[in-house]
């Protein structure tokens, strides 16, 4: 069966109108008309979140879990025309839109067995010390307590996964904070069924309807509206850096500064250690070909630089990765200006005079091809654009003299969410060299893989220092993510009877 969409707003259990439409523009099939945001929408779906606040953010840890378990089950309900409209506004095949909704439901019902444990509370406790000298001390109990409302702004490249709600909703929803989403506007009608999905979860479990609001797109007045609305507590963000940069800045410009947990871009650099090119460089040019074009290299954790020591190995890693790009025929991006942004791109690069082109392709319109090109270590050190990402499948071999190179090359890096070193048992000391390094660079720190596709566990790390992230204390994927939206707060001598139920059990 189909999808037909609403084309409005869900605010705070209601289908709203905006102010003028815009019209979708899928990859392939029909177009539809959807209700453009306003500041008042915005308004409105804040109030009614601080609302909610007030009776879900002190609603015990097995209600929210069965409202997470309830959206994951509405979410499945809808399987079939998730997939179908998703794979008409997106492009993206349909094996990997039912592997992002699994992992879109997968990872609601991940938060709600880790909130029911209780763990993430941190709960601590010092006893009273009465006769302590000089002065007596009191009981003081720690617990972690949720922020108040979240805005989330969905992203462009994951339409279920990091869109209406994927982590950093559901991440904000366990800790207890209601949720206003600013959905992407290439993904509108994905956005509207999954929303239609929460609504459904909240009618069957009831909650405050408040405690979750999806505004379509519209003009960039409307997102800086929500992350200086005076409710709004905290913002998290999956997109550009110019885009994530602008609203970072109004976060902190706010009368109240509030956090902006941002994940901006990264190139993922990885260091192909000598023994490991030397024992396998085809193998290891052919699987970096597979990553860096996975969904049109359209992934954060897309690997777009290697690091190699030059020589007669490099030159096998280059033709390996040459020769399986150039079998890659084009991709769908996922929208029109994602698609000029990575044309525009190749052509800066294959203008610059410190690089040299190993696969020139030709993409146009909506589609992209894989682009291969290398430099020398000095000449990337002195041109730091080459350093910037390009989204899509464009790779750099980075060609250096010597392990102290490729250690000053690492040392060079912007903050990353990923860095990889490809390794065999005789780079061990090496690899030793090069680890502090890259942990200072990078969220995520990989020994012998390739760094597309992220786990949603306990462990996950899916952040790093600026401008990977606005946050490098942070991660958006995995258990711990719940940390952004919950803050400290001491009891002191405070009768059991006054604590938050969640002392208790």
């Amino acid at each position: 069966m189909s999808f037909t969409p609403k084309g409005k707003h869900l605010v705070a259990g209601a289908w709203l109108d905006g102010v003028g439409t815009f019209a979708s523009t899928p990859a392939h099939g029909p177009a539809h008309d959807f209700a453009a945001g306003s500041t008042e929408l915005v308004n409105r779906a804040c109030e009614a979140a601080e609302d909610a606040f007030w009776s879900y953010g002190y609603a015990s840890r097995k209600e929210r879990a069965a409202f997470l378990r309830a959206i994951a089950d509405e979410i499945e309900a809808r399987a079939a025309e998730i997939t179908e409209i998703g794979s008409q506004e997106t492009g993206l095949p349909e094996a990997r839109l039912q592997g992002e909704r699994d992992r879109t439901t997968g990872q609601l019902r991940l938060f709600a067995d880790y909130i029911e444990k209780g763990d993430y509370l941190d709960r601590r406790q010092d006893a009273a010390m009465p006769a302590r000298q000089p002065a007596p001390r009191p009981e003081i109990r720690l617990i972690q307590r949720p922020i108040g409302p979240v805005a989330v702004f969905g992203a462009s490249n994951f339409p279920l996964a990091f869109s209406t709600a994927g982590g950093d909703t559901a991440a904000a929803l366990a800790a207890g904070c209601p949720v206003v989403v600013k959905g992407h506007s290439a993904h509108p009608g994905t956005g509207e069924i999954v929303a239609q999905a929460i609504e459904a979860a909240i009618a069957k479990t009831g909650v405050h309807p408040g405690v979750f609001s999806l505004i379509q797109g519209g003009s960039r007045e409307v997102g800086h509206a929500l992350v200086q609305h005076p409710l709004i507590k905290a913002v998290g963000f999956t997109g550009s850096l110019a885009g994530g940069r602008a609203l970072f800045d109004l976060c902190a410009q706010r009368p109240e500064p509030i956090p902006f947990f941002g994940e901006l871009g990264s190139v993922n650099p990885m260091m192909m250690l000598p023994e490991a090119l030397k024992a396998r460089a085809e193998a290891l040019g052919q699987g970096w070909a597979g990553s860096l074009t996975m969904g049109a290299g359209q992934f954060c954790t897309n690997p777009g630089i290697a690091v190699v020591i030059d020589g007669a190995d490099a030159d096998r890693f280059a033709g390996a990765a040459v020769e399986a790009l150039a079998k890659v025929g084009p991709q769908t991006m996922l929208t029109d200006g994602i698609a000029k942004a990575y044309h525009d791109g190749t052509e800066r690069f294959s203008t610059r005079n410190t690089l040299k082109p190993l696969l020139m392709t030709q993409s146009s319109g909506r589609s992209a091809t894989p682009n291969l090109f290398e430099t020398t270590g000095a000449r990337f050190v002195s041109d730091h654009a080459l350093g910037e990402e390009v989204f899509g499948p464009l790779g750099l071999v980075v060609r250096v003299g010597s392990l102290d190179e490729m250690e000053q090359i690492a040392r060079g890096f912007d903050g990353q969410l990923t860095a990889t070193i490809h390794m065999d048992a005789g780079d061990l000391d090496a690899a030793r060299r090069l680890r502090p390094v890259l942990e200072r660079k990078a969220g995520r720190v990989l020994v012998n893989g390739f760094p597309t596709g992220v786990e949603v566990v306990d462990s996950m790390v899916h952040g790093g220092p600026y401008p990977a992230s606005t946050n490098f204390g942070a991660t958006s994927v995995g258990t711990m993510s719940i940390r952004r939206f919950l803050r400290p707060v001491s009891y002191q001598n405070m009768p059991e009877e006054l604590l938050p139920e969640d002392f208790l059990g």
